[in-house]
């Protein structure tokens, strides 16, 4: 008879336990992740703002492009798209939160550690990868195995330049 009661006391609690979140749903003061409001909050699926809509249509063209169901084309389309619209959110939330603290500065990219390809005559080449002067021709000072002052091909193991003289670098 022991027996018979403890199992259904038992079974009384773990009922009791599984029904208590259906029953009493837990407020916002008792540790459950509803906020004040109501609202679950922390779910980025919930937030249906211009911003939060157009970065996660960015991820999804990303993924998207990654698994071949979209042509780099649509890509490049879609891509385009989606970042104007994100940036004109960004602007407008920025315009929002900082009304009267002016325009944001300017961000710009950061500059390359390696030098720039150049050209002993025509200097610079837009080229980043540029092995030879897209104007003359000419070997470019950052290819190996060549002076970085004039471009002539150097000997094995010099220290200088035969052409010019320049002091080469170990």
């Amino acid at each position: 008879m022991f027996e018979l009661i403890a199992g259904i006391l038992l079974a009384a609690g773990a009922v009791y336990f599984v029904l208590q979140p259906i029953l009493r749903p837990k407020t916002a003061g008792n540790g459950n992740r509803e906020t004040a409001d109501g609202s679950e909050g922390d779910d980025p699926e919930d937030d249906f703002s211009p911003r939060a809509v157009a970065l996660r249509a960015l991820k999804e063209i990303e993924f998207d492009r990654a698994t071949g169901k979209l042509s780099d084309a649509d890509y490049d389309n879609l891509k385009t798209k989606y970042t104007t619209e994100a940036l004109a959110a960004l602007r407008a939330e920025a315009g929002e939160r900082g009304a009267g603290s002016g325009p944001l500065p300017e961000r710009t990219a950061p500059r390359s550690q390696l030098p720039a390809p150049a050209c002993p005559t025509h200097g610079a080449r837009p080229e980043s990868d540029a092995a030879f002067c897209s104007e003359c021709g000419r070997r470019l000072a950052t290819a190996p195995g060549y002076c970085a002052r004039c471009g002539t091909a150097l000997e094995h193991d010099a220290h200088y330049c035969h052409s010019c003289g320049a002091r080469v670098a170990a």
